[in-house]
Parts: C-alpha cells; structure tokens; sequence
C-alpha cells in the first residue's frame, strides 16, 4: 500500500517556538533509543523532537513490542529536561503527554478520544495510541524522552491486536504531518504551562481526570507480586496513582471490565 511520507519541512515550517531541533527520519530502532542517546553525548539538548516512518524495535510499557507497517503510524519522542522538578511529580510527564494526544486528536480528527490510565488513549474502547517516558539523565534537572504511537493508517488487517484500532479505521481523513503538527503543538502547550507552574500539577491533574475514561469504571488492576485488585475507579490522586475504591495503584496493568449484567 501506497502511504505519504509525513511533510519534515512543513513540520518544522509550522512547529512551535518551543521545540529547537526536529528531524524525521525512515528507519530506525527505537526513536526513543536515539533520543536517549543524544541527550546523554549532549548536556545541552533539550526539547528535540524525532519521528520515524518506521521503527523496527518501537516499544511500549513493560518491553511490549510496538509496530506497524510504514508510514502508518506516527512514531514520535520528544527530550526535554525538566530543571528543578520534585522527582515525585516526574511521573505526571507521561500523563500530560496522554492529555496531549487526547487534545491533539480530537481537535485534528474529530475522533473522541480519551485515556485508559495510566499511558494508553482510547476509542470505544479500542486502542489507539501508547505512550511511553524514559528518564535519560537523572538528577535534580532530569532529561526525560517521551514517545507516542499513534495508529494513523493502519486498516483492519494490520492492526497489532484485535482491540486496536487506527484513525482511518474511526472515519477520519486528517493526514499524518497534520496530525503529528497538532500532537507536538498540543504536547508543547501543556509542557511550559506546566514548567510555568513551577511543576504544579492541580491543574494539569484536573485536565487528566477529565479526559480518563478510566475513572468510573470496573477495573482489574494486575499488581507487581502477582496480586489482583478488582474493582470501580474513583479517581486519580494528587501522585498521578490510580484509586481503586480507596487503594491507590502506582503501577500496574489495568483492564476496563464490562458492567455485570
């Protein structure tokens, strides 16, 4: 199948201010790898953007494989250094990003979009995009790349797993290079607002539970050790964690079970 190569010029023509390097490339690893490298051989990069038309180790939570033919995703990390940030809030890095693309995917596509906690978003309930963080340097100024999988073009066939499913496959027509343009646009707005803030996160937790189809819902949470936690999701609390009736989950493998009945 004939797909369009994503627009690098028109990418960096449109980017925000924000961003200081962009590069598009057609093959690589993992675009979070290389990013993950060049902020280790450059103590001055910062807020570096890299897509891929096809990556052939792209990975998700817990070392998942994450792939596609391509040209049919948008495969995206971003680096940024986060100076002065409470290494207890770091973990709200990824979720901003969720809200991101939620943001991002409504407004360019019109797909209604929303996250499942803690890093994937949803479309009835399908998988549409996985987001993964990375802490490349650590310290009091931290270097973090971020990466997002976005299923673009993928038909039925091809799609990874049954409960995944492609903005082609939800009715839009919104190109690639558009979509990354506002995913990168939307990720950018949060990220200052939120180093504007002094790394506060009311306002960008209250963003998140808006957009969290998770809370609400039954869920079984799958805990390290082996434990099972099931039960309705009341929550996301000041940390970023889950609350499972009145546990909270920091990590672990949530899955959204139908109503009984």
């Amino acid at each position: 199948m004939q797909r369009t190569p994503l627009d690098a010029e028109r990418l960096r023509r449109e980017r925000v201010p924000f961003f200081t390097r962009l590069d598009v490339v057609e093959t690589t690893g993992s675009t979070n790898a290389d990013l993950i490298a060049r902020a280790v051989a450059d103590p001055a990069a910062d807020r570096e953007v890299l897509l891929a038309e096809l990556q052939e180790s792209g990975r998700g939570r817990h070392a998942r494989a994450w792939g596609s033919p391509p040209r049919a995703q948008i495969s995206v990390s971003v680096l940024v250094r986060l100076d002065g940030v409470d290494p207890a809030v770091l973990g709200w890095l990824p979720l901003l990003t969720g809200v991101a693309v939620v943001d991002a995917v409504r407004a360019a596509s019109g797909v209604p979009a929303e996250l499942k906690w803690p890093n994937d978003v949803l479309v009835g309930g399908r998988k549409l995009a996985g987001i993964l963080a990375e802490v490349a340097i650590a310290g009091p100024d931290p270097a973090v790349v971020v990466g997002v999988g976005l299923n673009a073009e993928l038909t039925a066939a091809e799609l990874p797993v049954p409960h995944a499913t492609s903005l082609v496959l939800e009715g839009s027509t919104v190109d690639r290079t558009t979509m990354a343009g506002a995913l990168l646009t939307a990720f950018a707005e949060r990220f200052a607002a939120w180093r504007d803030a002094g790394w506060a996160t009311a306002e960008l937790a209250a963003a998140y539970r808006e957009r969290c189809g998770t809370i609400g819902a039954r869920v079984r949470a799958e805990l390290p050790g082996g434990r099972e936690l099931v039960g309705i999701a009341t929550g996301i609390d000041a940390a970023g964690r889950l609350l499972v009736g009145s546990e909270a989950v920091s990590a672990g493998d949530v899955t959204h079970l139908r109503p009984a009945g």
